[in-house]
């Protein structure tokens, strides 16, 4: 059984940064696709970075373009994010998930973890 764990999150003030990492177990995830998403309270379920295999292909919101950076590490099966210059409306629980198809900004993903907080405020 296929099992994402995130971990990384906390409480950090705006400006400042994080690094979330997922890493998968039970299973080896060669080619899959892996994507970062997140939910803020009373909000949907959003886009936030997604990464192909090979790393070549990567895909960011326009909401965190420039200050997240979305990276792989295949011989660890673990997927990170960067996060810098957090600002408030970054607020939320991160999910990671995979999946093997092509890289898209849909939420069309095989597996999910259970998602981690991330709170910015001063």
């Amino acid at each position: 059984q296929v099992q994402l764990v995130e971990s990384g999150g906390g409480l950090v003030q705006p400006g400042g940064s994080l690094r979330l990492s997922c890493a998968a177990s039970g299973f080896t995830l060669d080619y899959y696709v892996k994507g970062w998403f997140r939910q803020a309270p009373g909000k949907e379920r959003e886009f936030v970075a997604a990464i192909s295999w090979s790393s070549v292909g990567i895909y960011y919101a326009d909401s965190v373009k420039g200050r997240f950076t979305i990276s792989r590490d295949n011989a660890k099966d673990t997927v990170y994010l960067q996060m810098n210059s957090l600002k408030p409306e970054d607020t939320a629980i991160y999910y990671c998930a995979a999946k093997r198809a092509r890289l898209t900004t849909t939420e069309d993903y095989d597996y999910w973890g259970q998602g981690t907080q991330v709170t910015v405020s001063s």
